[in-house]
């Protein structure tokens, strides 16, 4: 195809002036940016809108990455507050009645949210009438990347979702958040098959994207109790390759900003049981604990909010071995050999073997029965994947008792309530 010249910088303005301040009512337009009928009339504009949507999702701590990881660490005892001068921080650390729709981190997630399925529904939309077919596969499948995110994002934490983007949109159940994520990826994937991405995609370095694709596949697969989906997908992602939300000097990584930088919102909640109950702890030789946690500082985060630059992964290689450990021992009848197998490669792989420097390196486990099998992984998930955002799906799909977690669901937005009649009432816990 003949180059695209494109001014990575340009886009990033761009991206900035397509992305208003979003409506109570999801009404995503704005008198004073550039018309939808141009912003998505030509690659150039559309690649300023996917590049868009990444800094939605992670830049700053009104990002997406920001609010899921906070609002999941705090309701999961990963994460303690250090000032209770931080409302909605301690709001979520306190959990329960305490957490309501005036909470900013839970109504900035939902807002990012709808937003990013908003314009990557733009994005796939039109990039089918490009004519650089190549060009429009990767915009389709980068913005795909996004709109699953979101999707994932708002069915982890709400037991209902918006069936889609409008004024008084009905409600649909949070599985089918995970379902059409996976129907997003599987268009995308389709997409690419037909139309392979052209090289040097003008995006934002870092993010492997049919790795991606696949791994998101695999998670919300899990999700939703389709196990071979989900043990087929895993498969298909290769787990010595990196796929990373990258930062710089000027856009920082959203929790060290916040976090790590100030030791004075929120801390790991210590670097010896990482908020695990008493039977599920760490052993105190597992080498994931000097990973993630530090006695350095007050915040006592490392990891991937280690500096600001630290580049934050979409995935982790270790989710995908344990996507394929769960896969196996849920499936009927349960096939719990290969899933010590698939188990024990995280429990016993070093450092040194894995992309990102995360390994236990620790004997093998030893699980006879579903239950205890069921048991270890949900401990080495807390584990490796701490501070990933994912745990309060875990602890829900593992039936861990509620005590362990200061709510199963978040209450709604004000600002969906107060301007939509359909919104469901909030959940109990």
């Amino acid at each position: 195809m003949k180059k695209k010249n494109i001014n990575i910088l340009f886009l990033g303005l761009l991206a900035i002036t397509l992305i208003p301040g979003t409506s109570c009512k999801k009404n995503y337009t704005n008198p004073s940016a550039v018309p939808i009928n141009q912003a998505f009339n030509s690659p150039q504009a559309m690649t300023g809108v996917v590049i868009g949507l990444q800094r939605v999702y992670t830049v700053g701590r009104a990002s997406s990455l920001y609010n899921r990881i906070t609002l999941d660490g705090l309701l999961t005892n990963q994460l303690i507050v250090l000032n209770q001068g931080n409302t909605s921080e301690y709001q979520l650390q306190l959990g329960s009645g305490s957490v309501d729709g005036t909470n900013t981190i839970l109504g900035g997630l939902w807002t990012t949210s709808n937003k990013i399925i908003f314009d990557a529904d733009n994005v796939i939309t039109n990039a089918a009438n490009l004519g650089d077919k190549g060009y429009a596969s990767g915009l389709i499948a980068y913005a795909t990347i996004f709109k699953a995110l979101a999707l994932g994002d708002l069915a982890m934490f709400w037991e209902k979702i918006p069936a889609g983007i409008g004024l008084n949109v009905a409600f649909t159940n949070r599985v089918d958040g995970f379902t059409k994520a996976i129907t997003a990826i599987d268009y995308a994937l389709t997409t690419i098959s037909a139309n392979a991405i052209t090289p040097n995609l003008p995006v934002p370095a870092g993010i492997d994207i049919i790795n991606t694709l696949h791994a998101l596949k695999a998670r919300y697969s899990l999700y939703i109790g389709n196990y071979a989906q989900a043990l087929a997908e895993a498969n298909l992602v290769n787990l010595a390759a990196k796929s990373t939300f990258n930062f710089t000097t000027v856009n920082l990584n959203p929790i060290f900003e916040t976090a790590t930088s100030t030791n004075n919102v929120y801390a790991a909640i210590d670097n010896t049981t990482l908020g695990l109950p008493a039977g599920l702890q760490p052993n105190p030789a597992d080498k994931r604990l000097a990973f993630f946690t530090t006695t350095a500082y007050a915040s006592k985060i490392l990891g991937f909010g280690a500096a600001s630059t630290t580049p934050w992964p979409v995935y982790l290689p270790g989710e995908m071995t344990l996507i394929k450990a769960e896969a196996y021992a849920r499936m009927t009848p349960p096939d719990l050999v290969n899933a010590m197998i698939e188990l024990n490669k995280v429990v016993t792989k070093q450092p040194a073997a894995d992309p990102f420097g995360v390994g236990a390196g620790l004997p093998p486990e030893a699980g006879v029965t579903q239950a205890q099998v069921l048991d270890l992984i949900y401990k080495h998930r807390s584990i490796e994947l701490f501070m990933s955002g994912l745990k309060l799906e875990d602890m829900r799909r593992f039936a861990r008792p509620n005590a362990e977690r200061k709510r199963n669901f978040l209450p709604y937005p004000f600002l969906e309530r107060d301007n939509n009649p359909n919104t469901p009432p909030d959940p109990t816990f």
